[in-house]
């Protein structure tokens, strides 16, 4: 029998009223689907107002979707059986600030239905783990952000959930704190875990993800491998050759259409993706150029991010273009009844 999926989102839709009594709707999250494997970080991006926190509360089943599904290893995501193997730290966590972490870990063991003779052990351990175990007894209402924010972690992975949801997990944490956070997802993923986050810090992203899903005004523009949407991106190879000095003006007259450039070690000719880069290498060969690399240029997942959310800004200044013009626009994101 085939292991359900951790999560599947299934064609969802979530509308907020808004106006003068609520007679008119919020689009924040149109027509998405997203579905996470076993064993994998997915990282979830977008700007700010995307649909991201809107979405990963429905996930958690904080609040509800206004039409479409979603399942939790097979499960619908309200249900007991479900929650039960998911962990989900919040952007913003709320903490009872006169409890001190053990307390609230102690606290959070309970809600889990954790066996009694597990929870001092279980709890040490995170406390230990989250290094944070110094201040065990000090009232989280002492903690810096980042304390807490170890401690919101700590208790969104006390029960060893199988998917682990985490918004802005690395946000308000100095370079030490992000470096353990990391280590921690990475180690989340080499027991077998699934960790879904979402993150306005993309080098992290680009270190941790194995796919990542870019939403732009509650639609999916970009899903998929983080090798597979940055080599759509490749925008030329840099061929890296071994050039006396006196051969530089040969490179010159013969291959004029390159960019050319000196290296430290060598001299580098860049081939553009619209010119035959196998004829390029052949002619090298044929004048006895010591070819010592070849690298195709990848954008970055910053490029890609912008690029997505610039193409889609301007998508939107064209449909309200076209309903000044007394046209129909398919992309209006606000409803009157």
């Amino acid at each position: 029998m085939t292991e359900p999926l951790p999560l599947e989102i299934l064609k969802v839709h979530k509308k907020f009223k808004t106006g003068f009594l609520n007679l008119r709707s919020s689009v924040a999250v149109e027509d998405l689907s997203l579905s996470l494997r076993s064993n994998e970080i997915v990282g979830l991006l977008g700007p700010n107002g995307a649909g991201k926190t809107t979405t990963l509360k429905m996930v958690t089943g904080l609040i509800f979707p206004t039409a479409g599904r979603i399942r939790l290893f097979g499960e619908p995501v309200d249900t007991r059986v479900a929650r039960a193997r998911m962990g989900f730290l919040p952007e913003n966590p709320y903490f009872y600030d006169y409890l001190t972490a053990e307390e609230f870990l102690h606290m959070t063991c309970g809600l889990a239905d954790m066996p009694l003779a597990d929870r001092s052990g279980r709890v040490a351990r995170m406390l230990r783990k989250l290094d944070i175990w110094h201040a065990r007894a000090l009232p989280m209402r002492k903690f810096s952000k980042g304390m807490l924010q170890r401690a919101g972690l700590a208790a969104a992975l006390i029960h060893d959930p199988d998917l682990v949801i985490l918004d802005e997990p690395l946000s308000g944490l100095d370079p030490i704190g992000r470096r353990d956070f990391r280590e921690i997802i990475l180690e989340l993923k080499k027991n077998g875990k699934t960790v879904l986050f979402s993150s306005h810090i993309l080098p992290d992203v680009e270190d941790l993800c194995d796919r990542v899903a870019i939403i732009v005004k509650g639609r999916l523009r970009e899903e998929g491998s983080l090798s597979t949407l940055l080599e759509q991106g490749t925008r030329n190879t840099d061929i890296e050759i071994a050039c006396p000095a006196g051969r530089q003006d040969q490179l010159a007259s013969d291959f004029p259409e390159l960019d050319r450039g000196a290296t430290l070690s060598g001299f580098r000719l860049g081939v553009p993706t619209d010119v035959n880069l196998q004829e390029i290498l052949r002619r090298l060969v044929k004048l006895e150029f010591e070819i010592l690399s070849v690298r195709p240029h990848r954008i970055s997942l910053e490029d890609l991010f912008v690029t997505t959310a610039d193409v889609k800004s301007a998508d939107e200044k064209s449909a309200h273009e076209a309903v000044a013009d007394g046209k129909p626009d398919d992309g209006v994101k606000e409803d009157v009844p």
